[in-house]
């Protein structure tokens, strides 16, 4: 009878909490290849101003000692891997995470294993989402000024990837080529030979305004209202971009640039591109995400924001392009909307 007592404490030890779901410790080589994997959650669990500080590429900050830790993993489904400094808070986001019915891998050591064995850390902040037509995850990398990357299905796109901007700079050799490259217009901190030329391939589905491709000598033109799928799934619109204050209009003309819709799965996230709050955007349906530029005098005032916002109607909001505005007050401007402030300068 004691020896069964002790297989059955034994057995529930290896398989962790949360209706035999596993809680896996792993050493940093093998966190590295789960961590790596298209369709597994990687969360860092550390405070806000710890992962601001440097952190693992592609991983998305939710502090488990914040009150809303149990709120904000609510859905979280599959595969998750976790990590802290040293491995104790992880191992406690972990057990949460099991007991809701995730597979869950910690980092034995936490990032201060990872920086011992000389793997990279980055200050890239990383969003994830859930695209519920595939169950997918769309993680999306705040890079520098207006320039992202989107992860979804094994597709990597960049959106106007510029190299170096105000004494900032992105590492394009450390990240991975573009499957499509999307720009938005020929201005220098949206359009990068330089850029393009590290992350282009072969395969590569480049797709820029019209002057960008008569400038660059090659790609696939889209202007205003052009429709078409992309490569590996999804589909792409060009949407109008451009200023209505009348001393600016020489900075972006209407019909010259474009803003872009992209439809991934069950999420569609609008890029605005350098715009001014514009009729147009009352015209959008469905908008889960979305990026609006906020510096004056090239696109909009914190106020034109606000205005953009509501006509957008979009569940998230990332405020981009601000340069030096101070867009602190847009969340309490817009209290109904996810207002996410990344820091891309």
């Amino acid at each position: 009878m004691k020896r069964i007592l002790m297989l059955t404490l034994l057995a529930s030890l290896l398989l962790g909490c949360g209706g035999g779901r596993d809680v896996k410790t792993l050493g940093v080589e093998e966190f590295a290849e789960m961590a790596a994997k298209k369709d597994v959650r990687l969360i860092d669990v550390r405070t806000a101003a710890e992962y601001a500080e440097g952190h693992l590429f592609g991983a998305e900050n939710i502090d488990v000692k914040d009150s809303l830790f149990a709120e904000r993993i609510k859905g979280i489904e599959g595969e998750v891997a976790v990590y802290c400094r040293g491995g104790r808070r992880s191992l406690k986001a972990a057990e949460q995470l099991a007991a809701s019915g995730c597979t869950v891998y910690n980092l034995d050591g936490g990032i201060l294993a990872w920086q011992k064995a000389g793997k990279p850390t980055t200050t890239v902040e990383t969003d994830v989402f859930v695209t519920h037509m595939d169950d997918g995850l769309v993680k999306i990398h705040a890079l520098l000024h207006a320039s992202l990357c989107i992860e979804h299905d094994g597709q990597v796109i960049y959106v106007d990837p510029v190299t170096q901007l105000r004494g900032r700079t992105v590492d394009y050799s450390a990240m991975p080529k573009a499957d499509i490259i999307l720009v938005t217009h020929e201005h220098p901190d949206h359009y990068d030979t330089a850029a393009l030329r590290q992350l282009t391939t072969e395969k590569t589905q480049l797709i820029m305004n019209p002057r960008c491709v008569e400038l660059y000598g090659r790609g696939q033109a889209m202007k205003n209202g052009d429709q078409q799928p992309l490569v590996g799934g999804g589909s792409l619109v060009a949407v109008p971009a451009y200023n209505t204050t009348l001393e600016h209009l020489q900075f972006h003309p209407k019909g010259r640039d474009n803003g872009y819709v992209l439809t991934l799965g069950s999420l569609r996230i609008y890029i605005a591109g350098d715009t001014e709050d514009i009729p147009e955007m009352a015209d959008l349906q469905d908008i889960d995400i979305a990026f609006l530029p906020c510096n004056q005098p090239f696109t909009m005032t914190p106020e034109q924001l606000v205005r953009a916002a509501k006509m957008v109607s979009s569940k998230v909001l990332f405020p981009y392009h601000y340069g030096e505005t101070d867009v602190s007050v847009i969340p309490t401007l817009l209290p109904e909307v996810d207002v996410r402030i990344r820091h891309y300068e």
